[in-house]
């Protein structure tokens, strides 16, 4: 892997050791320069788990992904460098209740002086590396992350600003290789039933909050609220694609 050329991509200037700073200072630079999109499905690319072609999306091209692209690519830098790495399978929780079916999301774990779990995949999900042995609620910003157990799941929960905790996803500790992913990545580009082919996302997270493109419609949010601005021609799409997140269809 061509590691000066990733880092180039994130605006990484930081140290290079195998430790928990390097670890969260990459993961932060990530979610701040990589989109997480799923643009390829509505345009009818289909989307491959190769390395290189992972590299060449995200890096060359300079493009985003969903979370087995931009996590599958992730573990390969963080492998690279010498970090010990495990692809985890994890379960989405639904709005109505329980979860959804196992491969549905990749999170990664890492091994240090304790565990860490990573995600640069899940949207608009934590920004820096959770301690995964941390019974205590793990604050960030205006909200926090707690790992919970239940039976043989560990369980990622969210709090609201009003308080309320929800769960993410839930997941196992097993190993997994990207091509255990390979089927769940296909569903979500080809099926009805996926959220990624009902409609067009793309969102990063910024200093001030996030920036998102749903559909036709830009949404800012920062801590003094949130804007909602609807796109009228395409152009100004492929503008605000272009300007905001650094991406060309």
């Amino acid at each position: 892997m061509d590691i000066a050329s990733y880092f180039e991509r994130i605006a990484y200037t930081g140290p290079f050791d195998v430790s928990p700073d390097t670890l969260r200072d990459l993961h932060l630079a990530h979610m701040y320069t990589v989109p997480f999109e799923n643009l390829d499905i509505h345009l009818g690319r289909p989307l491959s788990l190769e390395g290189a072609a992972l590299f060449d999306k995200v890096v060359t091209h300079r493009r985003g992904g969903f979370c087995y692209e931009l996590n599958g690519l992730l573990c390969a830098l963080l492998r690279e460098m010498g970090f010990r790495v495990t692809m985890l399978s994890a379960e989405v929780a639904r709005q109505a209740g329980g979860f959804s079916a196992p491969f549905d999301h990749l999170a990664l774990r890492v091994d240090l002086d304790q565990p860490w779990l990573l995600d640069v995949g899940f949207g608009n999900g934590f920004r820096t590396p959770l301690r995964l042995c941390e019974a205590a609620d793990q604050p960030e910003g205006s909200s926090a992350y707690r790992i919970g157990t239940e039976g043989e799941y560990r369980v990622l929960l969210r709090r609201d600003p009003g308080g309320a905790w929800a769960p993410q996803y839930r997941f196992t500790y097993q190993a997994h290789a990207l091509t255990d992913f390979a089927e769940r990545c296909l569903f979500h580009q080809t099926s009805p039933d996926s959220s990624f082919t009902q409609d067009r996302i793309c969102t990063l997270a910024t200093q001030e909050g996030r920036i998102t493109l749903a559909g036709k419609r830009l949404i800012i949010s920062t801590p003094a609220g949130r804007t909602e601005t609807d796109l009228t021609s395409p152009a100004e799409y492929a503008a605000t694609l272009r300007q905001r997140f650094g991406v060309i269809e």
